[in-house]
């Protein structure tokens, strides 16, 4: 999933972007509150981290901008602001949730998933399709019950496969979510991690639609 994470200070940023990155991100890290909002209005994310005081903007004054236009991106406040007026006031803004520094990326990526859950609509914690069942929380998935051994990039691209079953995605689109801008990309990248994820979870679970893209679903059924 692609995340935009804007933070000027730039010690903290790249620890946050790369953890999120290790976790499976594509993380989009950006230190100007301007071009923030460029990129939330230019970029389809699946949620933004925004700190608090930014150089140009504020993250409160960027998420008012956002809700204004009806763009319904999950947002995660960073704030040093700990008072109860700040945190009401960076909720009616149009937060979602937010997060007091110091930040520890467990908090920070637990506090990541519930948001992206419920954007999804998606009440239990785990993910099912046919036998293969992915926990998100986790970010583990088991086949017949059968741990998978995955790698960060495998486990995000089945994650996004799951959540919309017999939903075919394009090489472009899965790109796009599995790294950011600042990422240099194979050609062959998604292909290679197709191949392995078909290795892993056997024959007929993920097709391949010609001149569309991936799509996955219980071999011979569909998704439960």
């Amino acid at each position: 999933m692609r995340i935009l994470l804007a933070e000027d200070d730039r010690a903290l940023g790249q620890a946050l972007a790369d953890g999120l990155r290790q976790l499976g991100y594509a993380v989009d890290w950006i230190t100007d509150g301007n071009q923030a909002a460029a990129a939330l209005s230019d970029t389809a994310y699946a949620a933004a981290i925004l700190d608090w005081n930014l150089p140009r903007s504020s993250g409160p004054a960027i998420i008012a901008g956002m809700r204004r236009r009806q763009d319904a991106t999950p947002v995660l406040l960073l704030t040093a602001r700990d008072e109860l007026a700040d945190r009401v006031a960076g909720l009616d803004a149009g937060a979602d949730d937010y997060v007091v520094k110091p930040v520890h990326l467990d908090e920070l990526a637990a506090r990541l998933r519930a948001l992206l859950r419920r954007a999804d609509g998606q009440v239990e914690p785990a993910i099912r399709v046919g036998a293969l069942e992915v926990t998100p929380a986790a970010r583990s998935a088991t086949l017949a019950d059968a741990p998978l051994e995955l790698t960060a990039r495998e486990y995000a691209l089945l994650e996004m496969l799951v959540r919309h079953p017999g939903r075919a995605y394009s090489r472009e689109q899965l790109e796009d979510a599995l790294y950011g801008w600042d990422r240099e990309v194979a050609s062959n990248a998604v292909e290679v991690h197709i191949h392995h994820l078909r290795h892993k979870l056997g024959p007929g679970w993920i097709r391949t639609l010609r001149g569309i893209g991936y799509a996955i679903n219980p071999p011979g059924g569909v998704a439960a």
